[in-house]
């Protein structure tokens, strides 16, 4: 502990073996997906998992698979046995599980409570910290499977990072241990943080899904083949380039093409043309503002899209 009554956290190399931090008994409350890998990485850095809760059979299927041999108690128990208690449940049973916690009086002072939602900071942890409890909001940026494939997958995984200045230390190091990399989000600056990972991935499946189901409908027999090239370079492109990776019709402002999709998607899959018109609207905002786009092929594009509105 130091002066403030914290951790041992915040050496200048927390995964060096002189440096590294107290070792913590953890609890996991909600064994969905996301507990039981984090607290699976927590226990290869040394951390000892004593307990956790989960109601569902999966849950529980997930912490005896993850965690093994670590006993299954209620939330209250978890909190009793651990100095460090990872919040693991859906984002909007968060505020009442904590409340209800500090209500009984399971919280104790000094005891860290991470949470692990993308949306919220540590405001939703006032009920707790009051009570004496360390709050800090630790997102791990990555979709989980909750198999063990996680825990390999949080090697060099950002985690979005909230805490009190004087936690910082704190979390930053516990990131560390669970092989991530800390990312600084302020805790205003959370929901828009959210919004964009959100956008990104989750988007990302519904478009090569419809993708995927083009290519079925036009004959091709592995549509997941087909489309991994292309997708990978795509991705790749942005993630170096940005805006200036945009190709295709609606960069080029190819009017004609994009009249012919419109035309191929009403007589196969109407319910995608939505989606088609707003993606193509939304590029060609983009390609407009890098000048990859000219203002005269913008307007016969916009016009095109336009038209099937009107029908």
């Amino acid at each position: 502990m130091d002066d403030l009554g914290l951790p041992a956290f915040g050496d200048p190399d927390p995964t060096a073996p002189d440096n590294r931090p107290g070792r913590l008994a953890v609890g996991v409350v909600g064994t969905g997906r996301v507990g039981p890998a984090l607290g699976a990485a927590l226990q290869y850095a040394g951390h000892k998992v004593v307990a956790a809760s989960g109601v569902s059979l999966a849950s529980q299927r997930r912490a005896s698979t993850l965690l093994p041999g670590v006993r299954l108690v209620s939330p209250p128990q978890v909190m009793a046995a651990a100095d460090l208690v990872l919040l693991t449940v859906p984002d909007d049973a968060l505020e009442d599980l904590v409340a209800g916690l500090a209500a009984t009086g399971a919280v104790r002072p000094g005891q860290i409570l991470v949470h692990t939602s993308g949306a919220k900071g540590i405001a939703v942890l006032e009920p707790a910290t009051r009570a004496g409890a360390l709050p800090l909001a630790l997102h791990p940026a990555m979709t989980f499977t909750g198999t063990a494939v996680d825990v390999a997958r949080l090697a060099g995984c950002p985690f979005g990072v909230t805490a009190p200045e004087e936690l910082r230390p704190v979390a930053e190091a516990l990131v560390v241990e669970m092989g991530g990399e800390p990312e600084w989000i302020p805790e205003e600056r959370r929901p828009l943080y959210h919004t964009a990972l959100a956008h990104g991935s989750n988007h990302l499946v519904t478009l090569v899904a419809q993708a995927m189901e083009l290519l079925s409908r036009a004959g091709v027999a592995e549509p997941g083949q087909m489309l991994g090239p292309l997708l990978g370079a795509a991705l790749d492109n942005t993630l170096r380039a940005g805006d200036l990776a945009l190709t295709g019709p609606v960069a080029r402002g190819d009017a004609g093409t994009v009249r012919t999709h419109i035309e191929q998607l009403r007589g196969t899959t109407p319910q995608l043309l939505e989606a088609y018109r707003a993606m193509a609207r939304a590029t060609a905002d983009r390609a407009l503002a890098n000048g990859t786009l000219k203002p005269e092929a913008a307007e016969a594009l916009l016009d095109a899209l336009a038209e099937e509105n009107n029908r």
